[in-house]
């Protein structure tokens, strides 16, 4: 299980390294199609191989298209469209913003949901930490691109308000959270199916590492890393899980540095470890067995949320 546990933080930290090198061929629906389309076929082998019962009924199709368009397939491109405009590092301190985001949707629309000192105060420093990741004080126009943060950070008010809705309409199904997964990926796929021949043209060369970083990035960030995550799930628990999210970042950012050769000030770094440790304030504390039972996800970032990164 720990060998899971490191490869996942591996798979998820490589993520945005494999969104900056698939951009350099492909336009960020192209990318966010490949991804998605290699992340369900992976996926749905799982679910042939294990023999599990996927959902069919429309109504819990319609939750899933409406948790696919807010989990994966706006996040997705976001991301994408943000990596255009900042370094691979920053947009991975971005994504650890999730928790935060999640936690204060969470409070708004979930009547279980309460405030605590301290979890405000996660969220205060948390926020501190965005404020320090966009280098506030800086008027000499050094710090990363406003709009590319602002892209970022909006995809994970995507992944929090994906995470609660999922809470809402779907913690009660009896189906897997593999089963649910591999649903509304294959959804999110076919949506772009659709947008991405309308919004972009075929490219007329697609290098072989491009290729092999989308289908990386597909099969193992969005298929085999949900395998990986839920078998932590089962395992050790939630909360060993979700601190998957708190390590990602210093994957990222060493790749972006060492492979990319990407320049970042200190002040990204440090935004980076105010933000994990009002995440870390921000979580709840451990649920009775019963209720662990019911809950689909841990409050933190999930599978069902970031599709793996």
């Amino acid at each position: 299980m720990r060998a899971r546990y490191l490869m996942l933080i591996a798979i998820w930290g490589a993520s945005f390294l494999l969104i900056k090198i698939g951009l350099e061929a492909l336009a960020p629906i192209q990318l966010v199609l490949g991804r998605m389309a290699f992340g369900t076929a992976t996926l749905l082998a799982v679910t042939v191989v294990r023999r599990v019962l996927l959902p069919r009924e429309p109504r819990l199709w319609g939750h899933l298209f409406v948790t696919a368009t807010l989990s994966n397939t706006v996040p997705f491109m976001l991301f994408a469209y943000a990596e255009q405009r900042i370094p691979s590092a920053v947009a991975s301190v971005c994504n650890a913003t999730a928790p935060l985001f999640t936690l204060l949707i969470a409070l708004l629309a979930l009547p279980g949901e309460r405030p605590t000192a301290k979890r405000g105060l996660g969220l205060v420093l948390g926020f501190v930490g965005v404020a320090v990741v966009f280098g506030v004080w800086d008027t000499a126009g050094a710090r990363p691109d406003p709009t590319g943060v602002l892209l970022g950070l909006g995809a994970t008010v995507c992944y929090g308000a994906g995470h609660v809705y999922l809470r809402r309409y779907l913690s009660a199904t009896p189906y897997s959270g593999l089963a649910l997964t591999a649903v509304q990926l294959f959804i999110g796929t076919l949506q772009l199916a659709v947008i991405a021949p309308l919004a972009t043209s075929v490219p007329d060369h697609v290098p072989a590492r491009v290729v092999l970083a989308v289908l990386v990035l597909g099969a193992l960030g969005t298929g085999v890393g949900y395998v990986f995550q839920y078998a932590l799930i089962r395992g050790p628990g939630p909360t060993v899980a979700s601190t998957v999210t708190y390590c990602t970042p210093v994957v990222s950012i060493s790749l972006g540095v060492i492979v990319l050769g990407e320049q970042l000030t200190w002040n990204a770094p440090l935004g980076a470890a105010i933000i994990i440790a009002g995440a870390l304030l921000t979580r709840a504390p451990r649920a009775p067995t019963s209720a662990r039972r019911l809950a689909v996800a841990p409050i933190s970032r999930t599978p069902w949320i970031r599709g793996l990164q």
